[in-house]
Parts: C-alpha cells; sequence; structure tokens
C-alpha cells in the first residue's frame, strides 16, 4: 500500500514533483524508481537533480549505467542508475554504490527487485500511465505511488501537497 498516491498530469509538473522530492531528500537516500518505458523516471529524476542544484544535464544512463552528477550549490551529488541492463545484485554490486551512497542522493530507475539491498531507508515509487497507451498518444496522466520504507514521509507530503 502507498504511503501517497497522486495524479501528475504532464512532464513538467513531473519535473515539479521531482523538486519537490529534491527538498525532502538528503545525502544517504536511496530512491527505487519504476515504471515502464517513458512513464517518467528520467523526467522525475531531471526535477529532483534541478532540486538539488547538480551540475550537467540529466539524460537516461541506459547505456552507461550510472552517472554522477556533482552539486554546483554544495549540497550532494546525485548518482543516477539505470539497472534495466543489469542481471541482477552482482552487476549492481560491480558499480560500488556503496562507496558514495552516505554522501549522496541515488537515484535507480528500474532498480525494484534488484537495488532494494543498497539501503534499509529507501523511498519506492512506482509511475503509472493512467490511460494507457505509448508516449504521445492521449493524456499524459501519470499516477505516482510512494511508498516509504524505514522512512518518515510527513514532510514529504506536505511538500507534494503544496
Amino acid at each position: 500500500m502507498p504511503d501517497l498516491e497522486l495524479v501528475v498530469p504532464t512532464a513538467e509538473d513531473m519535473r515539479k514533483l521531482g523538486r519537490e522530492l529534491a527538498g525532502v531528500v538528503a545525502a544517504g537516500d536511496l530512491v527505487l524508481l519504476t515504471g515502464d518505458l517513458g512513464a517518467g523516471k528520467t523526467t522525475l529524476t531531471q526535477g529532483i537533480g534541478d532540486g538539488l542544484g547538480v551540475r550537467g544535464t540529466i539524460a537516461s544512463p541506459t547505456f552507461v549505467i550510472a552517472r554522477v552528477h556533482r552539486s554546483a550549490a554544495g549540497g550532494p551529488p546525485l548518482v543516477h542508475v539505470d539497472a534495466y541492463r543489469l542481471g541482477g545484485w552482482d552487476e549492481l554490486e560491480d558499480l560500488d554504490l556503496e562507496a558514495s551512497l552516505d554522501d549522496a542522493v541515488t537515484v535507480v530507475e528500474w532498480g525494484t527487485g534488484i537495488a532494494e539491498g543498497l539501503a534499509d531507508r529507501r523511498l519506492e515509487i512506482e509511475i503509472v500511465r493512467t490511460h494507457g497507451g505509448e508516449p504521445g498518444e492521449g493524456s499524459e496522466d501519470r499516477m505516482v505511488r510512494v511508498r516509504a520504507i524505514r522512512r518518515d514521509l510527513p514532510r514529504l507530503a506536505s511538500a507534494v501537497a503544496e
């Protein structure tokens, strides 16, 4: 059962949600993103990066697997990982994410079922198209479900509601 559910109507609203999430997460936080291709995982991560004030363009790291975006504002870096092509925990462990986990906000796309072992305390975010179809067909609405694992969500719930 999610701790928070909301409808996100546009890509810009998804980025806004990411910026709001950036105000809630801190160094050491793990965020796992789940959703179909084109659901908005990278768009949400762009908003988180914007809110954290990180450098560089945030794009899907599908082929490079992981990117580190340093903060231009003195905050924590953003480690952006795409686990889509990883075969399991052993391949994820080879990335040595544990070395930066305590000092960065780590976002793992396609991380469910693979990356939970990185941290006991995490946010699991599922993004679902509410009206089906491929991107560009009909509504852009997304249902975003946030589940907090060993983490307090009141700050997040109030940030998203504003």
